[in-house]
């Protein structure tokens, strides 16, 4: 391996690095028009998982809801969720995994963050023409505010699952 290409391969962040936010596949992720993925446990310790659109402002990924919404019933700050964002898998896909932690705020009305979702998703005429029926059925929302702690990226090109490098490495000293 040449020098340059060893010092590269010494910069790039590791999984779980939150400097993996600023990796190209993070930032074009944080910018999909698909939902995320958000994963939390229930009261009865059982796992949900639920799509969602969210909103990213540069240090937490935002989520808009409705204050009586069943998650609402079980997240409390502080809480430990996941969120994944990830390509449509007829490409090849390029998966974003977030860990951290929640806070919570209620805000009157739509959450700008949730407005600014709606728009980035749904273009600027159709996501002021659902804003437009938002407004009207949300006097209230609730935003949830997800500080990464863990960060990992697969984009089945340079990152790949763990198991499958190392299934990989395994074959590859096999054949040595």
């Amino acid at each position: 391996m040449t020098d340059q290409a060893n010092q590269a391969q010494q910069s790039t962040p590791k999984q779980g690095d939150v400097a993996l936010l600023h990796d190209p596949v993070a930032q074009q992720l944080l910018q999909a028009k698909t939902p995320g993925h958000l994963a939390y446990t229930w009261r009865d310790g059982t796992p949900r998982v639920v799509p969602i659109g969210f909103h990213w402002n540069g240090e937490e990924i935002v989520l808009g809801t409705t204050p009586d919404s069943p998650k609402m019933k079980v997240l409390k700050d502080g809480a430990h969720v996941a969120l994944t964002i990830d390509t449509d898998a007829a490409t090849t896909p390029k998966v974003l995994t977030i860990r951290g932690t929640v806070r919570f705020d209620i805000v009157d009305g739509v959450a700008p963050e949730y407005a600014a979702m709606l728009i980035r998703t749904m273009g600027e005429e159709a996501g002021n023409a659902t804003l437009a029926g938002a407004t009207r059925i949300y006097p209230q929302m609730t935003r949830i505010f997800i500080r990464p702690e863990w960060v990992g990226i697969l984009d089945f090109e340079t990152r790949l699952p763990s198991a499958v490098e190392r299934a990989i490495e395994k074959a590859q000293a096999g054949n040595a």
